[in-house]
């Protein structure tokens, strides 16, 4: 009952979670596209490494609550040390006003996460000491549990991952349109196959709009009716072709399927 608790809160305020105080300009796109607007996506996170003395950006991730951030198993290494970074724009500017950096305590990579066939590529990171929120750090929304999206359903995802294939980092987060493509399409020989499953939720495969290398563990945020903004899925994988292949959408982890899962171990 806890469990059913928790999630319930996070949706039922929508004061609370998925509205941005400086809105989105929903024009813009990932690769090959233009910036997002400054702190438009304030759940947006960026998880970082420590290499020598220096922390470098790697995946993307989603702030759920003042605890705890959502992001990819397949973003996480046992060997590493790693930060949140919150509130950031310019990954190249230290210190970004609005901006802050905060340890890890535990991460939780699903117990089922296959990599080798991208399964279940969901991972919990519980903070070290809760963020305080604010106007460029704030949490998004999860979705009602079992939720689906239908065909052409306008998403966006976020994120600094490569401008374009093999191409450079993004300094600046980028935004990018990536309606949803239907699990029956999705799975069609010609585009991923049985590659897909039900866990998984497929947005963009035109050509021209996708996530890309640095963009994994990131949110696919999609509005809800009420104006606030839900995060419906986790940056999972692309085409080995390119980060704009047709017929190749990005594939997310569908974070409806995991409502037990992370409310288990957002108690912990």
């Amino acid at each position: 009952m806890l469990g059913i608790t928790v999630v319930a809160a996070l949706l039922a305020c929508a004061s609370s979670c998925g509205v941005p105080s400086f809105l989105p300009n929903l024009s813009s796109r990932v690769v090959g596209g233009e910036d997002a607007r400054p702190h438009s996506w304030p759940w947006q996170i960026s998880l970082q490494y420590l290499k020598g003395n220096t922390w470098s950006h790697t995946c993307g991730g989603t702030l759920i609550s003042s605890h705890h951030v959502l992001t990819a198993a397949h973003c996480i290494s046992k060997t590493l040390t790693y930060r949140v970074a919150l509130g950031k724009n310019n990954l190249a500017v230290d210190d970004e006003e609005g901006s802050l950096a905060v340890a890890v305590d535990t991460i939780f990579v699903h117990e089922k996460w296959n990599s080798l066939l991208i399964r279940n590529d969901i991972a919990l990171i519980k903070l070290a000491e809760p963020v305080e929120l604010s106007d460029t750090i704030q949490v998004g929304c999860l979705p009602e549990a079992g939720s689906v999206l239908p065909q052409d359903f306008p998403c966006y995802v976020t994120g600094w991952g490569r401008l374009w294939t093999n191409g450079p980092i993004a300094d600046v987060l980028q935004q990018g349109l990536q309606p949803i493509v239907d699990h029956a399409t999705c799975t069609k020989s010609d585009w991923w196959g049985t590659m897909v499953k039900d866990t998984m939720v497929c947005a963009g495969g035109d050509g021209v709009i996708s996530a890309c290398n640095g963009d994994s563990g990131g949110p696919l945020n999609c509005q809800a009716d009420n104006g606030s903004w839900e995060v419906h899925g986790i940056v999972s994988f692309g085409s080995g072709l390119g980060c704009n292949t047709r017929k190749k959408p990005t594939v997310f982890t569908r974070v409806s399927a995991y409502t037990d899962w992370i409310n288990e171990k957002m108690q912990l």
